[in-house]
C-alpha cells in the first residue's frame, strides 16, 4: 500500500499567522484613527470657509471687525449653522472670531476645538486667518505646525 500524504496546515503554523495579523492590527488601528482625525480637522476648516468669506465681506463693507458677529451684516447666526461630523458645534462668531468644536478628537476621544481669528493690516487688501486651539497639536490628530493656519 501507498503511504498517504497529509494536507493542510499545522496548529503551530495557524497560530503564527494569527499572531502576525494581531501585531499588524495593533499598529494599524491607532494609525488609522490618527489619519481619520486629521482628515476631519482639515474638513472642518474647509466647511467653515463660507463663514470666513462672510466675515471678509463684512470687513470690506464696514471697514472693521467690530460688529462682524453671527446674525449680523450677512454673517449667518450660530443657530443657523448645520453641524456635520466634521464641525460638531459652532460655539460663537464674535467680532470676526469663530469658535468651534470639531469632529477631530484627541487620543481619549475628546473633540478638538478650533478658534479662527482674522487680522488685517492697515494697508493690506487681504485678511490673515490664524488658527488656535487644541486642533493645533503638531499633527498628531489635528494640524501640523504651520498648516491650517496654526503657528509654525
Amino acid at each position: 500500500m501507498k503511504a498517504q500524504m497529509q494536507k493542510g496546515f499545522t496548529l503551530i503554523e495557524l497560530m503564527i499567522v494569527v499572531a502576525i495579523i494581531g501585531i499588524l492590527a495593533a499598529v494599524a488601528i491607532p494609525q488609522y484613527s490618527n489619519y481619520t482625525s486629521r482628515a476631519r480637522a482639515a474638513s472642518a476648516l474647509a466647511e467653515l470657509a463660507s463663514i470666513k468669506t462672510a466675515i471678509n465681506m463684512c470687513v470690506a463693507e464696514t471697514g472693521k471687525l467690530t460688529g462682524c458677529s453671527g446674525g449680523t451684516n450677512g454673517i449667518p447666526a450660530v443657530a443657523d449653522f448645520t453641524v456635520t461630523k466634521n464641525v460638531t458645534e459652532l460655539t460663537s462668531i464674535t467680532n470676526g472670531v469663530v469658535t468651534t468644536k470639531t469632529g477631530a478628537t484627541d487620543a481619549s476621544g475628546t473633540n478638538l476645538t478650533m478658534l479662527l481669528t482674522p487680522t488685517q493690516d492697515a494697508d493690506a487688501a487681504n485678511m490673515t486667518w490664524t488658527t488656535t486651539g487644541t486642533i493645533c497639536d503638531g499633527g498628531t490628530r489635528g494640524f501640523k505646525d504651520g498648516q491650517g493656519g496654526c503657528a509654525p
